[in-house]
């Protein structure tokens, strides 16, 4: 059982969590929303496909990326092929404000609600910029958070402990009271861990692993499993 392999020493008093591939992703794909910004500039020779795999190759090549509107800039660079126009980046970045942009997994809203009715605290840790706030608020997200950890505000992006460290502050928590939920074992799992938090892996899709959830519905039974 994923409880079990937390080795927990005191109750989970919060519940952290990170934000994309953990409580939203990109729809219908990155490649899409690319593909239809393109097309309305008139460069229609991109498939979604061609761009996914564009996205994931020039994201691959930038470990530490801090999330920056510049560097958003030089990626989008990258994935084109060449520099884009001011009017197309600026549509495509503001584009991923958009909660059309988005889909909240279904098992997202269930166990929210069900960790506030328990009386856990809970917040985000995320790598991420501006655009996060707003978003989670047209999502109808931003009401379960107390605290926010955003690698562009706190200036240090996962998996620094830095980042981590700054979440535990804002709660008045010590880490090890605090479980982390994320899809990445780099930045999530290793993170939080070196941090000295608690933290489970989200796998929704992919080979079963001992160590993971598959859903977030599993939260309460580790929750439990800590009073205990």
């Amino acid at each position: 059982m994923a409880a079990q392999t937390l080795n927990p020493s005191g109750k989970i008093q919060a519940v952290t969590f990170d934000v994309g591939g953990t409580l939203i992703e990109p729809w219908p794909s990155v490649g899409h929303l690319y593909a239809e910004v393109a097309a309305r500039h008139g460069r229609k020779n991109f498939s979604p496909e061609q761009l996914n795999d564009r996205f994931k190759a020039a994201w691959r090549n930038r470990p530490g990326f801090r999330h920056s509107r510049n560097e958003w800039n030089e990626l989008v660079t990258e994935v084109f092929g060449g520099p884009t126009s001011p009017g197309f980046f600026a549509q495509l970045y503001d584009r991923f404000a958009e909660p059309g942009a988005w889909r909240v997994y279904e098992d997202v809203l269930p166990a929210l609600d069900l960790l506030a009715a328990s009386k856990i605290r809970l917040a985000i840790i995320s790598n991420w910029d501006e655009r996060l706030r707003p978003l989670l608020r047209k999502l109808e997200l931003e009401r379960y958070f107390e605290a926010f950890s955003i690698s562009l505000e706190v200036g240090s992006p996962k998996p620094s402990a830095t980042i981590f460290e700054h979440a535990a502050k804002k709660l008045s928590l010590r880490p090890s009271s605090i479980l982390h939920v994320g899809d990445s074992p780099e930045m999530d799992i290793a993170g939080a861990g070196a941090a000295g938090f608690r933290a489970v892996q989200i796998r929704r899709h992919g080979e079963a692993r001992p160590s993971a959830i598959h859903s977030l519905a599993e939260l309460a039974a580790i929750i439990d499993h800590s009073y205990t």
